[in-house]
């Protein structure tokens, strides 16, 4: 029987090239441009920049393809990427049996037995934020809510104060995660980074300096550190998966919470609602778990804003050998991205995408939904580890801080920046007053 021939990858002519340079013109950000490459060219498209030469999925189909069938085809570890550098041996970037390992062992202390004391640490460290906030006076929430998601993290998983450090570590954390940020390293892989080694240093003692301290107790503890020192790890691979949780943690945290004010801020009618449910809900208490179910529409609004601006907008896989998909074929070695911001806005399966609507996701919504067309959290057998706390933790906080401070939006034009997550650029400025 004759074979059918496979497909040649669609790649942007000289139209879909200007369609997308037009784009990101009008936008000013560079995932627009991928919006018009998309609308141009399906939802299989090669991407050939000079020293990056891969191959774009989109969609449900795609995302499950990627993440479930075809799973083993395609490894994570990149060795010559920065992330890849930088966390060594760390649970992001290990694959097989390894990575399962690595799992296996970290799970029981993000399980959610163990979200009553969380909730308590993501309470105290809300306040010790908002406490420095002066009545009336204006604050980035991008970089507020950095210090809030450092301290939660620190002190829920790693059973430490971050707080003292915060102000010394500081330029190392921001110099870290633009060091795996997409940048020119993409195109130019040996371009200098300078002050990279400098600030891994200064992490690096922070984590050897808590490990000696946990191993000089009698037993390693429950949280994730004794966890790892018990499973019978080295202080390097220990080191390795505490840099992993701290830098994917706390930033995918940073831009949920962020763009969570951002998108309640800019839409006062959701704002004022979500007020309205927090008092009612709370009272003058603090949030406690009771509390998490009763707080539907604030629910909604953090799913809603994690469907517009997921702070993982993309996923990045290799392919470990020849893959055919829908068609097409995938040689081995090539880096394969599927979009997950993309996926987000698709109008086939998001009705009126680029609007911002809560109600998309409450629960006598009868909008169909795809599998694979939302996964803020990625999907399959990799999904994020911290998914859950990362839900528990933004409802919490939002909560916290609408409870105690009114917020209105003074900054100017915000738009999407790919860094190591997605973030609000320039920032998400507003006036605070003390409710």
């Amino acid at each position: 029987m004759d074979t059918v021939p496979l497909r040649a990858l669609p790649t942007a002519d000289l139209a879909a090239a200007r369609g997308a340079a037009s784009a990101f013109a009008r936008h000013g950000h560079v995932l627009a441009a991928f919006e018009a490459l998309h609308d141009a060219l399906g939802d299989v498209f090669r991407l050939p920049l000079p020293g990056f030469d891969g191959v774009v999925l989109v969609g449900p189909e795609a995302n499950r393809f990627l993440l479930v069938d075809a799973r083993d085809s395609f490894r994570w570890r990149a060795e010559g990427d920065p992330v890849t550098r930088l966390l060594r041996q760390g649970v992001l970037v290990t694959d097989g049996a390894l990575h399962d390992e690595f799992r296996e062992m970290m799970t029981p202390a993000l399980h959610r037995r163990v979200f009553d004391s969380f909730i308590a640490s993501m309470n105290r460290s809300a306040d010790r934020v908002i406490s420095d906030w002066r009545d009336g006076t204006r604050v980035d929430l991008l970089t507020e809510m950095r210090r809030v998601a450092l301290l939660v993290l620190v002190e829920t998983l790693f059973r430490d104060d971050f707080g003292p450090r915060m102000t010394r570590l500081w330029p190392a954390v921001l110099r870290t995660i633009r060091y795996i940020s997409p940048g020119p390293w993409l195109v130019w892989p040996g371009v200098p980074r300078l002050g990279y080694a400098r600030a891994v240093r200064r992490l690096d003692g922070y984590f050897h300096g808590l490990i000696a301290r946990r191993r000089a107790r009698a037993g390693g503890g429950d949280d994730l550190v004794g966890a790892l020192i018990d499973a019978g790890l080295s202080d390097e691979v220990i080191r390795d998966q505490l840099l992993t949780l701290f830098i994917a943690g706390h930033d995918t945290s940073t831009a949920s919470l962020a763009w969570t004010f951002y998108t309640l801020a800019t839409h006062p009618d959701a704002l004022a609602r979500a007020r309205e449910e927090v008092d009612a809900v709370l009272g003058d208490g603090a949030p406690t778990a009771a509390h998490l179910r009763p707080l539907r529409y604030l629910e909604c609004v953090i799913k809603e804003t994690a469907r517009l601006y997921p702070p993982i907008h993309l996923g990045s896989r290799i392919a470990a050998v020849d893959i055919e998909y829908q068609g097409y074929r995938i040689p081995a070695g090539t880096r394969v991205v599927y979009s997950i911001y993309l996926t987000h806005r698709d109008r086939r399966h998001w009705p009126e995408p680029e609007r911002f609507d809560p109600d998309r996701f409450a629960p006598e919504s009868h909008e169909p939904r795809i599998a694979y067309s939302y996964l803020p959290f990625g999907g399959g057998p990799r999904n994020c580890l911290g998914a859950a706390f990362a839900q528990v933790e933004a409802k919490v906080v939002v909560a916290r801080i609408l409870q105690r401070y009114d917020v209105r939006f003074v900054g100017g034009r915000v738009r999407p920046r790919m860094r190591a997550t997605l973030e609000p650029n320039p920032g998400v400025l507003v006036e605070v007053r003390k409710r």
